[in-house]
C-alpha cells in the first residue's frame, strides 16, 4: 500500500527498523547497498560515489558537472525502486525526490547524542573520541548532502510526516508506529494516485537522464515535470539551440503531451570550471 521513507541519523537505528519494518510488513527493503549497486550500474563511476553519495560535496567537488549527473542517476534509481511500491527507501534524501506522492509515509529517526555514542562504541569497540568524531563527520555529511542536492534542511521537522525518538522507543516501538499509521493514512485511493504520479516522476527523470546523456545536451539543472497533459522542461541554457534540441528529444518521446519550454536561456552562462 504504501512507500515507507526513512531518514536518519547515524546510530538512531533507522536501518534495523526498517529491516523489522520490511519483515513485518511483507515490504521490499531498498537499502544503501542496493541503490549504490543501481547508481553505478546506471552509468555513474563507483571511483566517484565516495566524493557524492550521502556526503556534503567538496568545494570543487560541487561545482563539477559529476554533481549534477549524480543527482540525476540518484533520482532515477529512487524513482525505480519506488515504482515497485510497497517498499522502504532509506537516506540519500527520498523523501525529498518522493515529496507529494499521496502514498508516501516520511520517517525520520534521532537519538540522543549520548546513547548514539554507547551504541557505536558497542558496535564496533570504539573509544568515546571515535565515536563522537563518526558523529560529527557524519552530521555534517548529512546535513551538507541534503542543502547541496535539494536545498533543505533534513533536520526540519516540518518535511516529514513524524519524527522518531530512539533514546525513548525501541525498534519494535518505532517500527509498529510507523506500521499502524501506514494503515491509518494510505488508503487504496492514495495508493492508486501514489502509483500513478510515481510513474510520471519517473518518465520525467528518464527523459531528463536521456537528454544529458544520450543526447549531449548541455542544460543547467535540467527538470522535466509532467501535469495535466503537459510536460514542462525547466532548467538553464547558453543558447536557444540546446533548448530547442532538447524540446526535439522531448516531443519525439512524449508525442501523447503537449511540450513546453521553460528553460531559461543565459548567453555565456557556465556553471562548471
Amino acid at each position: 500500500m504504501a512507500i515507507i521513507t526513512i531518514a536518519r541519523q547515524v546510530a538512531a537505528l533507522g536501518d534495523e527498523i526498517a529491516r523489522k519494518l520490511s519483515s513485518e510488513l511483507g515490504y521490499q527493503f531498498i537499502d544503501r547497498k542496493f541503490i549504490e549497486k543501481r547508481i553505478v550500474e546506471l552509468g555513474f563511476p563507483e571511483e566517484k560515489m565516495v566524493r557524492y553519495d550521502e556526503r556534503k560535496p567538496g568545494f570543487f567537488a560541487s561545482l563539477s558537472k559529476n554533481r549534477d549527473e549524480y543527482l540525476y542517476i540518484l533520482q532515477l534509481a529512487i524513482l525505480e525502486a519506488a515504482e515497485k511500491n510497497n517498499c522502504i527507501l532509506i537516506g540519500r534524501g527520498a523523501f525529498s525526490v518522493l515529496e507529494g506522492v499521496p502514498n508516501v509515509i516520511a520517517v525520520r529517526c534521532v537519538s540522543d547524542n549520548l546513547i548514539r555514542k554507547q551504541r557505536l562504541m558497542d558496535e564496533f569497540d570504539w573509544d568515546e573520541k571515535q565515536a563522537s568524531q563518526r558523529i560529527q563527520e557524519s552530521d555534517v555529511n548529512r546535513k551538507g548532502f541534503h542543502k547541496s542536492f535539494f536545498n533543505l534542511d533534513n533536520e526540519d521537522d516540518s518535511l516529514f510526516h513524524m519524527t522518531l525518538n530512539t533514546s525513548r522507543l525501541s525498534e519494535d516501538d518505532a517500527a509498529s508506529i510507523i506500521s499502524a499509521l501506514c494503515k491509518l493514512k494510505i488508503t487504496e485511493e492514495k495508493e492508486q494516485e501514489g502509483c500513478k504520479k510515481v510513474k510520471e516522476l519517473l518518465a520525467a527523470q528518464k527523459l531528463v537522464n536521456k537528454i544529458i546523456f544520450e543526447g549531449h545536451v548541455n542544460i543547467n539543472f535540467l527538470r522535466a515535470v509532467i501535469s495535466d497533459g503537459t510536460l514542462s522542461l525547466q532548467g538553464v541554457a547558453d543558447s536557444a539551440a540546446l533548448a530547442e534540441k532538447a524540446m526535439e528529444i522531448a516531443k519525439l518521446e512524449f508525442p501523447q503531451l503537449k511540450v513546453e519550454s521553460c528553460i531559461s536561456v543565459v548567453q555565456d552562462f557556465k556553471a562548471y570550471p
